[in-house]
């Protein structure tokens, strides 16, 4: 039986090194063409969350996928986070139901419909609908549905990804429509086709995705712009702190009472 050439501590730690290097480079140069190239638009659009939130009205997020769910986690009841996010955290597409049939549902038909519907959003709301590839049926369904009720819409999604995806592909929405396209604003997350980046020697498949530092990069970066535009105004909005802070659970007790009931899953 053949085995693998044997290599001593000292050269393995190099390889471990050289990838944890690769990968950085990987992440921090996404990171980068989202920062210097979505200026525009998340300003834009962290006036129009500011705005809204002067108003005391609520932003609602929806990730509609397996791992997109992690970003409307990311800014939903999180340190430093604005109270006035609400997430739709929607059971149907959760990886903790089943892998497999979190992908049969975020690619049924109507099934995003039923979400938006559920939610009750109607004309006035804001509507953040995060998805690395910004092609399937249930984050398609979300936002057509959205548009119908008059409802303000924010993609975050990459437009590479989803126009470099065959017409064909079996997690389209049936109109074979992108995000990008139904959305009233967009922020590009630049994903690269397939999300994994890294190769292997000797490894078929890529591994290393980019994804989810990219959602967060991309909404936090929002989040920071629109309670900035708020103080801009003469408003500290009311954040989160780390219930595990010193004072933490002093400081978010202040403002529970204004949101509960208003913020379903808080």
């Amino acid at each position: 039986m053949n085995k693998m050439p044997s290599v001593n501590g000292a050269e393995s730690a190099d390889v471990t090194a050289g990838l944890a290097e690769q990968y950085f480079q990987k992440v921090t140069g996404l990171l980068e063409r989202i920062r210097a190239e979505e200026v525009a638009s998340v300003d834009r659009i962290a006036a129009l969350l500011a705005d809204h939130i002067a108003e005391d009205r609520l932003i609602y997020v929806f990730g509609p996928g397996g791992h997109s769910n992690l970003a409307s986690q990311e800014i939903f009841f999180r340190a430093g986070g604005l109270m006035h996010i609400s997430a739709l955290l929607d059971e149907g597409t959760l990886l903790s139901n089943g892998a497999l049939r979190s992908m049969a549902i975020e690619r049924t038909p109507g099934y995003g419909r039923i979400v938006i519907d559920d939610a009750g959003l109607g004309a006035g709301d804001i509507l953040i609908l995060v998805n690395a590839y910004g092609i399937n049926s249930a984050l398609i369904d979300a936002a057509l549905t959205a548009r119908e009720r008059s409802v303000t819409t924010v993609g975050v999604s990459s437009r590479s990804h989803a126009d470099q995806t065959s017409e064909g592909h079996p997690a389209r929405h049936p109109s074979k429509l992108n995000l990008h396209d139904v959305v009233d604003y967009h922020i590009d997350s630049k994903v690269p086709v397939g999300d994994a980046v890294m190769e292997i020697p000797n490894v078929t498949e890529k591994t290393a995705a980019v994804s989810t530092f990219a959602n967060a990069f991309a909404l936090n970066w929002l989040t920071t712009a629109t309670i900035a535009k708020l103080s801009a105004k003469g408003i500290d909005p009311p954040l989160w702190r780390s219930g595990n802070a010193p004072g933490g659970d002093e400081a978010n007790g202040r403002f529970i009472e204004r949101f509960k009931g208003r913020v379903r899953k808080l």
